[in-house]
């Protein structure tokens, strides 16, 4: 059945999206990287009372910590500083971003977008935390696991299953990789509304008028030297580069100090700039819901897993699926979990209540456990990145009847899939 998309057609003033401002909200240098944070493990570990025992963990993962996607942002970043050196315009301070950014093209070589020791290392824990918090799941039992075609979420898969295997070797685990598993794990991929969505970019006004608006281009032209022939809109659009070269070198195990680069506010600017972008691709908004409605065929199989598994029509009780970020924002924007749904027309609030470093950080994962008590009940928790949550929103419960959370779940859905 082909989907009605659930585009909200609204006309919003200048005022209307940039009226509401608070003061700005600070954050710190490694939550400015935003969604190439490294992932934060949690420091303690997840009890559950003792009337429960683990029945199911369903569980759907971004790939780990990475090299960057690809060279664009490094070349182009290297391209200006040769230019401004060609120039004499380059600043000792450019020079310096010029070897790191050689370093990065250097380290990269042959490597764009892989995971990388820290990714690796990401999977490995989160596993052996599943392992030992859930033990009677991993006893003699089957396991299943499937990931996206790209590399780096099929090493995520393995590098998960291998820590598995190696706390216990009994264990059947069942891996699948590739292009038919797009439908849960690329859905951006093949979803036409979303596809025209994209392509229409009926967001692009609230975005450009933000960028214009916030990014600063002070970093860029320290750098580049105050003589450096561009005019601001490059210089901005350069600067969101910078930004996004330097918030991802965390992730690719190269620590420098990039706070040589910006000031605390210069951070939080552009790092709310790429925040914006992704929450108005990648989640509902106020201008349309298809961004998460992407994720409802990923939502109904989780929702099925769990429920087969409930209902005793399935032995599949550790179900794992790695994907990417833009695999979690929809789903968990349509799932409406805390800090990931937001609905405003006052844009520059989005950073207050929408951070993508809270919400798809490396590794970042959502886990539905599902939980038996000795009468029978079946109940269920929600992690999200080994935190629980509550699920329903004004509904403060950790733990839910499963019949409950199914039914919640169940309504997220799009309208045509809940019959």
């Amino acid at each position: 059945m082909k989907r009605i998309s659930a585009i909200l057609y609204i006309i919003i003033s200048a005022t209307t999206l940039f009226g509401a401002t608070p003061g700005m909200i600070t954050y710190n240098s490694t939550q400015c990287e935003g969604s190439a944070m490294p992932y934060p493990a949690p420091k303690e570990s997840i009890s559950y009372p003792d009337s429960l025992t683990p029945v199911m963990v369903n569980h759907v993962g971004r790939h780990g910590a990475r090299y960057p996607a690809s060279a664009s942002r490094p070349l182009a970043i290297k391209r200006a500083l040769e230019h401004a050196d060609s120039l004499g315009t380059i600043t000792p301070l450019g020079k310096e971003l010029l070897q790191v950014t050689e370093n990065v093209i250097t380290r990269s070589n042959g490597k764009w977008g892989a995971l990388d020791s820290l990714g690796m290392a990401e999977q490995r824990g989160i596993a052996a935390r599943m392992f030992t918090n859930y033990p009677n799941l991993f006893s003699n039992g089957k396991i299943t696991a499937l990931s996206s075609y790209a590399p780096r979420c099929i090493m995520s898969m393995y590098s998960f299953t291998h820590q598995l295997a190696r706390m216990n070797n009994r264990l059947e685990i069942f891996t699948s990789s590739g292009r038919q598993n797009s439908p849960l794990m690329r859905p951006f991929d093949i979803d036409q509304d979303y596809i025209d969505y994209r392509e229409n970019k009926p967001y692009e006004d609230v975005l450009k008028g933000f960028i214009a608006e916030t990014a600063t281009t002070a970093p860029i032209k320290r750098v580049l030297g105050e003589n450096y022939p561009l005019d601001e809109e490059q210089f901005r659009d350069l600067a969101l580069t910078e930004y996004g070269l330097l918030a991802g070198l965390s992730a690719m195990g190269y620590n420098i100090d990039v706070m040589r680069f910006f000031t605390e506010e210069e951070y939080n600017r552009l790092w709310s700039c790429n925040n914006l972008k992704q929450y108005l691709e990648r989640t509902a908004n106020t201008i349309s819901t298809v961004p998460a409605d992407i994720a409802a065929d990923l939502l109904l199989n989780l929702i099925t897993t769990t429920d087969d598994v409930a209902e005793r029509r399935s032995d599949m009780r550790v179900q794992l699926r790695f994907g990417h970020a833009e695999t979690l924002m929809p789903l968990l924007s349509l799932m409406h979990l805390p800090g990931c749904y937001y609905m405003t027309n006052y844009f520059d609030t989005v950073a207050s209540h929408w951070q993508n470093f809270h919400v798809v950080p490396m590794a970042s994962n959502l886990q539905i456990i599902l939980f038996r008590t000795k009468n029978g009940k079946l109940y269920v928790r929600i992690d999200l990145n080994e935190v629980p949550v509550t699920l329903i929103p004004g509904d403060e419960r950790i733990y839910l009847p499963w019949s409950t959370a199914k039914q919640y779940l169940t309504r997220c859905l799009p309208l045509y899939m809940q019959i």
